[in-house]
Protein backbone atom coordinates (compact mmCIF):
# COMPACT_ATOMS: atom_id res chain seq x y z
CA UNK A 1 0.00 0.00 0.00
CA UNK A 2 1.59 3.04 -1.42
CA UNK A 3 1.15 6.38 0.45
CA UNK A 4 3.06 9.66 1.28
CA UNK A 5 4.68 11.45 4.38
CA UNK A 6 7.77 12.33 5.41
CA UNK A 7 9.28 12.55 9.27
CA UNK A 8 11.87 15.23 8.26
CA UNK A 9 12.54 15.87 4.57
CA UNK A 10 15.70 17.71 4.84
CA UNK A 11 17.31 14.65 6.79
CA UNK A 12 16.73 12.05 4.04
CA UNK A 13 17.85 11.57 0.44
CA UNK A 14 15.07 12.19 -2.05
CA UNK A 15 14.95 8.11 -3.15
CA UNK A 16 13.89 7.18 1.04
CA UNK A 17 10.89 4.82 1.91
CA UNK A 18 9.43 4.14 4.92
CA UNK A 19 8.34 0.87 5.80
CA UNK A 20 6.67 -0.34 9.11
CA UNK A 21 4.93 -3.98 9.20
CA UNK A 22 3.43 -6.16 11.41
CA UNK A 23 3.47 -10.28 11.02
CA UNK A 24 3.38 -13.45 12.92
CA UNK A 25 6.77 -13.94 14.45
CA UNK A 26 8.61 -16.81 12.36
CA UNK A 27 12.29 -17.87 11.36
CA UNK A 28 12.81 -16.48 8.07
CA UNK A 29 11.16 -13.16 8.84
CA UNK A 30 14.31 -11.02 9.41
CA UNK A 31 16.61 -12.74 6.64
CA UNK A 32 13.63 -12.75 4.05
CA UNK A 33 13.52 -8.65 4.05
CA UNK A 34 17.56 -7.68 4.33
CA UNK A 35 18.21 -10.84 1.99
CA UNK A 36 15.53 -8.80 -0.75
CA UNK A 37 17.16 -5.48 0.24
CA UNK A 38 20.55 -6.85 -0.01
CA UNK A 39 20.11 -7.90 -3.48
CA UNK A 40 18.37 -4.80 -4.31
CA UNK A 41 21.09 -2.71 -3.49
CA UNK A 42 18.87 -0.89 -0.82
CA UNK A 43 20.68 0.39 1.96
CA UNK A 44 18.80 0.95 5.26
CA UNK A 45 19.41 3.70 7.41
CA UNK A 46 17.08 3.68 10.46
CA UNK A 47 15.44 0.60 12.13
CA UNK A 48 13.77 -0.67 15.09
CA UNK A 49 11.73 -4.03 15.79
CA UNK A 50 9.75 -5.41 18.17
CA UNK A 51 8.52 -9.26 19.32
CA UNK A 52 5.79 -9.32 21.26
CA UNK A 53 5.65 -12.61 23.39
CA UNK A 54 1.81 -12.58 24.37
CA UNK A 55 0.57 -12.49 20.86
CA UNK A 56 3.60 -13.66 18.97
CA UNK A 57 3.47 -10.53 16.33
CA UNK A 58 7.24 -8.91 15.28
CA UNK A 59 6.71 -5.48 14.41
CA UNK A 60 9.55 -3.91 12.44
CA UNK A 61 9.37 0.26 11.20
CA UNK A 62 12.60 1.01 9.30
CA UNK A 63 13.85 3.62 6.84
CA UNK A 64 15.57 2.55 3.62
CA UNK A 65 17.15 4.16 0.24
CA UNK A 66 17.05 3.61 -3.07
CA UNK A 67 19.30 5.33 -4.74
CA UNK A 68 21.41 2.25 -5.49
CA UNK A 69 18.72 -0.11 -6.71
CA UNK A 70 19.63 -2.63 -9.16
CA UNK A 71 16.04 -3.13 -10.27
CA UNK A 72 13.32 -1.26 -11.20
CA UNK A 73 11.23 0.36 -8.51
CA UNK A 74 7.97 -1.64 -9.32
CA UNK A 75 9.78 -4.66 -9.64
CA UNK A 76 11.17 -4.32 -6.41
CA UNK A 77 7.64 -3.55 -4.93
CA UNK A 78 6.65 -6.66 -6.49
CA UNK A 79 8.99 -9.17 -5.38
CA UNK A 80 8.65 -6.91 -1.65
CA UNK A 81 4.50 -8.29 -2.20
CA UNK A 82 5.45 -11.38 -2.94
CA UNK A 83 7.68 -11.80 0.64
CA UNK A 84 4.62 -10.05 2.61
CA UNK A 85 2.04 -12.19 1.20
CA UNK A 86 4.41 -15.58 2.25
CA UNK A 87 5.44 -14.16 5.90
CA UNK A 88 1.58 -12.91 6.49
CA UNK A 89 3.09 -9.03 6.68
CA UNK A 90 0.04 -6.00 7.38
CA UNK A 91 2.68 -3.66 5.43
CA UNK A 92 2.78 -0.02 4.39
CA UNK A 93 5.73 1.63 2.09
CA UNK A 94 5.78 5.52 1.80
CA UNK A 95 8.10 8.24 0.62
CA UNK A 96 9.93 9.83 3.14
CA UNK A 97 9.53 12.75 0.95
CA UNK A 98 5.67 13.70 1.28
CA UNK A 99 3.73 14.30 4.24
CA UNK A 100 -0.05 13.35 5.60
CA UNK A 101 -3.02 15.11 4.73
CA UNK A 102 -4.34 15.63 7.92
CA UNK A 103 -7.87 17.45 8.67
CA UNK A 104 -8.51 18.90 12.23
CA UNK A 105 -12.05 18.82 13.58
CA UNK A 106 -12.69 21.07 16.71
CA UNK A 107 -15.98 22.78 18.46
CA UNK A 108 -14.97 25.68 20.53
CA UNK A 109 -11.96 25.18 22.40
CA UNK A 110 -8.71 26.07 20.79
CA UNK A 111 -5.99 25.54 22.09
CA UNK A 112 -4.82 21.77 20.58
CA UNK A 113 -5.69 23.72 17.64
CA UNK A 114 -3.34 26.52 17.78
CA UNK A 115 -0.57 23.81 19.27
CA UNK A 116 -1.29 21.68 15.96
CA UNK A 117 -1.23 24.98 13.57
CA UNK A 118 1.40 26.60 15.61
CA UNK A 119 3.84 23.42 14.69
CA UNK A 120 2.78 22.81 11.66
CA UNK A 121 3.73 26.25 10.23
CA UNK A 122 7.25 25.91 11.97
CA UNK A 123 8.13 22.93 10.41
CA UNK A 124 7.83 20.71 13.95
CA UNK A 125 4.54 18.46 12.66
CA UNK A 126 5.69 16.29 9.28
CA UNK A 127 2.34 16.86 7.97
CA UNK A 128 -0.01 18.51 5.48
CA UNK A 129 -2.57 19.97 7.35
CA UNK A 130 -5.22 20.39 4.41
CA UNK A 131 -8.37 21.46 6.27
CA UNK A 132 -10.12 22.83 9.68
CA UNK A 133 -13.92 21.75 10.22
CA UNK A 134 -16.10 22.33 12.90
CA UNK A 135 -19.26 21.75 14.26
CA UNK A 136 -19.56 26.00 15.88
CA UNK A 137 -17.78 28.60 13.67
CA UNK A 138 -15.18 29.81 16.81
CA UNK A 139 -12.24 28.91 15.13
CA UNK A 140 -12.82 29.76 11.77
CA UNK A 141 -10.91 33.04 12.22
CA UNK A 142 -7.46 30.98 13.32
CA UNK A 143 -7.94 28.83 10.59
CA UNK A 144 -8.31 31.48 7.80
CA UNK A 145 -5.17 32.97 9.05
CA UNK A 146 -3.13 29.82 8.94
CA UNK A 147 -4.52 30.31 4.88
CA UNK A 148 -6.60 26.94 6.16
CA UNK A 149 -10.71 26.32 4.70
CA UNK A 150 -12.79 25.96 7.56
CA UNK A 151 -15.64 24.00 6.80
CA UNK A 152 -18.51 25.13 9.78
CA UNK A 153 -20.79 21.71 10.11
CA UNK A 154 -23.49 22.64 12.67
CA UNK A 155 -25.06 19.29 14.48
CA UNK A 156 -27.83 18.39 16.23
CA UNK A 157 -29.26 14.99 17.58
CA UNK A 158 -31.77 15.44 14.21
CA UNK A 159 -28.96 16.29 11.74
CA UNK A 160 -25.91 14.11 12.79
CA UNK A 161 -26.45 11.41 9.96
CA UNK A 162 -26.62 14.69 7.63
CA UNK A 163 -23.43 15.88 9.24
CA UNK A 164 -21.43 13.20 9.09
CA UNK A 165 -22.01 12.39 5.23
CA UNK A 166 -20.79 16.49 4.99
CA UNK A 167 -17.71 15.39 7.09
CA UNK A 168 -16.87 12.36 4.67
CA UNK A 169 -17.36 15.13 1.48
CA UNK A 170 -14.77 17.37 3.30
CA UNK A 171 -12.30 14.15 3.95
CA UNK A 172 -12.79 12.75 -0.06
CA UNK A 173 -12.62 16.32 -1.35
CA UNK A 174 -9.68 16.82 0.34
CA UNK A 175 -8.54 13.62 0.21
CA UNK A 176 -7.37 13.36 3.85
CA UNK A 177 -5.44 10.27 5.13
CA UNK A 178 -5.92 11.34 9.11
CA UNK A 179 -8.68 13.49 10.70
CA UNK A 180 -7.37 14.87 13.86
CA UNK A 181 -10.07 15.18 16.51
CA UNK A 182 -8.48 18.31 18.46
CA UNK A 183 -11.55 18.52 21.45
CA UNK A 184 -14.43 17.91 19.34
CA UNK A 185 -17.12 17.53 21.10
CA UNK A 186 -19.28 15.16 19.70
CA UNK A 187 -19.03 11.14 19.52
CA UNK A 188 -18.78 9.94 16.13
CA UNK A 189 -21.21 6.96 14.66
CA UNK A 190 -20.41 3.63 14.54
CA UNK A 191 -20.56 3.29 11.35
CA UNK A 192 -18.06 6.59 11.04
CA UNK A 193 -15.36 5.19 13.35
CA UNK A 194 -15.57 2.03 11.42
CA UNK A 195 -14.55 3.52 8.12
CA UNK A 196 -11.64 5.70 10.20
CA UNK A 197 -9.86 2.71 12.03
CA UNK A 198 -6.48 3.71 12.38
CA UNK A 199 -6.91 7.15 10.41
CA UNK A 200 -8.73 8.84 13.00
CA UNK A 201 -7.32 10.43 16.26
CA UNK A 202 -8.51 11.91 19.47
CA UNK A 203 -7.70 13.81 22.53
CA UNK A 204 -9.33 12.80 25.72
CA UNK A 205 -9.01 15.12 28.39
CA UNK A 206 -8.10 12.59 31.70
CA UNK A 207 -5.70 9.51 31.56
CA UNK A 208 -7.65 6.88 30.39
CA UNK A 209 -8.94 4.57 31.10
CA UNK A 210 -10.11 6.26 34.02
CA UNK A 211 -12.36 9.20 33.85
CA UNK A 212 -14.17 8.43 30.59
CA UNK A 213 -16.89 10.10 29.09
CA UNK A 214 -18.42 14.04 29.93
CA UNK A 215 -16.42 16.61 32.42
CA UNK A 216 -13.33 14.33 33.72
CA UNK A 217 -11.66 17.18 35.13
CA UNK A 218 -14.51 16.92 37.62
CA UNK A 219 -14.84 13.24 38.16
CA UNK A 220 -11.04 13.37 38.74
CA UNK A 221 -11.35 16.20 41.60
CA UNK A 222 -14.68 14.66 43.49
CA UNK A 223 -11.97 11.58 43.51
CA UNK A 224 -9.03 13.57 44.66
CA UNK A 225 -6.74 12.15 42.55
CA UNK A 226 -3.31 13.25 42.72
CA UNK A 227 -2.22 13.32 38.94
CA UNK A 228 -4.32 14.61 36.39
CA UNK A 229 -3.37 13.71 32.32
CA UNK A 230 -4.68 13.67 29.21
CA UNK A 231 -4.92 10.37 26.46
CA UNK A 232 -4.59 10.63 22.64
CA UNK A 233 -5.83 7.46 21.22
CA UNK A 234 -7.35 5.86 18.11
CA UNK A 235 -10.62 6.23 17.39
CA UNK A 236 -13.56 3.24 18.02
CA UNK A 237 -17.25 2.42 18.36
CA UNK A 238 -16.50 2.00 21.86
CA UNK A 239 -16.26 5.73 23.24
CA UNK A 240 -12.93 6.52 24.89
CA UNK A 241 -11.61 3.11 24.63
CA UNK A 242 -9.37 2.84 21.51
CA UNK A 243 -5.91 1.85 21.12
CA UNK A 244 -3.60 4.60 23.34
CA UNK A 245 -1.05 6.35 21.68
CA UNK A 246 0.11 8.84 24.00
CA UNK A 247 -0.12 9.77 27.59
CA UNK A 248 0.28 12.80 29.45
CA UNK A 249 0.19 13.42 33.24
CA UNK A 250 1.20 16.37 35.52
CA UNK A 251 0.99 16.13 39.23
CA UNK A 252 -1.22 18.15 41.69
CA UNK A 253 -2.65 18.36 45.50
CA UNK A 254 -5.43 19.21 47.21
CA UNK A 255 -5.10 22.74 46.67
CA UNK A 256 -5.51 22.61 43.00
CA UNK A 257 -8.97 24.02 42.24
CA UNK A 258 -11.21 21.89 39.21
CA UNK A 259 -11.13 25.73 37.55
CA UNK A 260 -7.58 25.25 37.47
CA UNK A 261 -7.46 21.34 36.81
CA UNK A 262 -8.90 22.70 33.77
CA UNK A 263 -6.28 25.35 32.71
CA UNK A 264 -3.72 23.31 33.34
CA UNK A 265 -5.45 20.65 31.36
CA UNK A 266 -4.94 22.40 28.27
CA UNK A 267 -1.37 22.03 27.94
CA UNK A 268 -1.11 18.26 28.81
CA UNK A 269 -4.11 18.08 26.37
CA UNK A 270 -1.75 19.84 23.90
CA UNK A 271 1.17 18.36 24.24
CA UNK A 272 -0.29 14.66 24.22
CA UNK A 273 -2.26 15.51 20.72
CA UNK A 274 0.63 17.13 19.12
CA UNK A 275 2.89 14.29 20.27
CA UNK A 276 0.60 11.34 19.02
CA UNK A 277 0.18 13.05 15.01
CA UNK A 278 4.23 13.53 15.52
CA UNK A 279 4.29 9.72 15.62
CA UNK A 280 1.32 8.92 13.43
CA UNK A 281 2.84 10.63 10.73
CA UNK A 282 6.12 9.24 11.13
CA UNK A 283 5.02 5.79 10.78
CA UNK A 284 6.48 5.01 14.11
CA UNK A 285 2.59 4.04 15.47
CA UNK A 286 1.81 0.02 14.83
CA UNK A 287 -1.59 -1.31 16.07
CA UNK A 288 -1.34 -4.70 18.00
CA UNK A 289 -4.83 -5.64 18.42
CA UNK A 290 -6.34 -3.17 21.24
CA UNK A 291 -2.40 -1.80 21.70
CA UNK A 292 0.06 -0.20 19.99
CA UNK A 293 3.84 -0.48 19.37
CA UNK A 294 5.70 2.64 19.27
CA UNK A 295 8.95 2.05 16.82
Amino acid sequence: MMSLYSQDAQVHKPGAYILSFRCPDQLGVVSGYSGLFYECGVNISEISNYTDPVTNTFFLRCVFETDALNIPLEAFSARFATLADRLQMVYQIRPVSAFPRVAIAVSRYDHCLVSLLTKWRSGALPAEIVAVVGNHADCRPLAEWYGLPFYHLPITAETKTQQEAQMREVLVEQNVDLLVLARYMQILSDELCKDLEGRAINIHHSFLPGFKGARPYHQAYERGVKVIGATAHYVTPDLDEGPIIVQEVRPIDHEISVEQMVHLGHDIESTALCQAVRLHCEQRVILNGQRTVIL
